[in-house]
């Protein structure tokens, strides 16, 4: 009760209402809030505050930026969207917000594109398919996506997971993530900026975890996996989408310079080491490598868990 109290205080201010609105779409700066609603720096930082203090915000850092956005999880989550649901679409103050923001994030991705490269090798066609297929059948929960660059994979199965969060060592990429998401209408989704050796996340924080073109670049492919099995949860599945760049590949793809050998066999070894079962294990023609499609799974129940 003294929640819910709390909440209807800090929206009791049209302004706050505003930030809500916009928080709702996409992870935003105090700097960006402030030159949609138009007021100054510190009232901007004030209400911010408050709806922070009331769960109906959530505040992070990525380097010298802080970021504002509706709660992934929590007391607060269904609230916040409950009453933002609530909010006139038609309403002009509102509409007005969203088409300074809309401007925002066009500025946004355009001088991340600038700079920062897209997905380094395309998917070959009939590749997300499959993933679609393997993960079916089974809810995906709350889904980490390791070094999710573009948000490729966020963008594939995040629309069918309760809660999706990628991360990327990347600020360039980050950014540029965020800007597909938004365009994608998935502004429910997040992205951070994080390590894949070091996780911020506890044990057992996730109930699926991707990884999708990401070891053959890594330099210690074992302890991303390691990293991986300690966030999934009992029951929990890890989709692997690796180039063959090994001896699996011909001896062409094996030769080329600045990637690291990745064998069927090597997957197989390092998702043993760090406590998962493989599951199913695919191999597609692509380009310059072979692709493998893998799952593997954390051994236990997801229903002992969630009991």
């Amino acid at each position: 009760m003294n929640r819910i109290l709390e909440a209807f205080k800090a929206i009791a201010d049209p302004s706050r209402l505003r930030l809500m609105a916009l928080c709702a779409r996409g992870e935003l700066t105090v700097t960006e809030v402030t030159e949609v609603v138009g007021q100054s720096q510190p009232r901007v930082s004030r209400h911010l505050k408050v709806l922070c203090a009331a769960g109906l915000l959530d505040r992070f850092r990525e380097q010298n930026w802080v970021y504002y956005r509706l709660p992934l999880g929590g007391p607060g989550a269904q609230l916040a969207r409950n009453l933002v649901r609530l909010l006139p679409v038609d309403d002009p103050v509102l509409r007005l917000d969203r088409e300074r923001l809309e401007r925002i994030f066009a500025r946004r991705a355009a001088q991340v594109r600038r700079s920062a490269p897209g997905d380094a090798v395309p998917t070959p066609a009939g590749v997300d398919a499959r993933i679609t297929d393997l993960m079916a059948g089974e809810a995906l929960g709350e889904l980490l996506d390791i070094g999710t660059g573009t948000g490729r994979m966020l963008r594939l199965l995040g629309v069918s997971a309760d809660l999706a969060v990628g991360i990327d060592i990347s600020r360039e990429m980050i950014v540029l993530a965020r800007s597909n998401l938004h365009a994608a209408g998935l502004d429910h989704l997040s992205v951070r900026q994080g390590n894949m050796y070091q996780l911020r996340f506890a044990d057992q924080s996730f109930d699926t975890v991707t990884i999708d073109q990401v070891l053959y670049q890594a330099d210690q492919p074992a302890d991303v996996l390691r990293e991986a099995a300690r966030v999934l949860r009992p029951g929990g599945r890890l989709l692997l989408v690796e180039f063959l760049t090994g001896a699996d590949a011909g001896e062409e793809a094996a030769a080329a310079p600045g990637t690291l050998s990745i064998t069927r066999s090597g997957l197989a070894s390092w998702c043993a080491d760090a406590g998962l079962q493989p599951e199913v294990a695919e191999q597609l023609a692509a380009r310059p490598w072979p692709l493998i499609v893998s799952v593997a799974r954390r051994p236990g129940s997801r229903c002992a868990v969630a009991a």
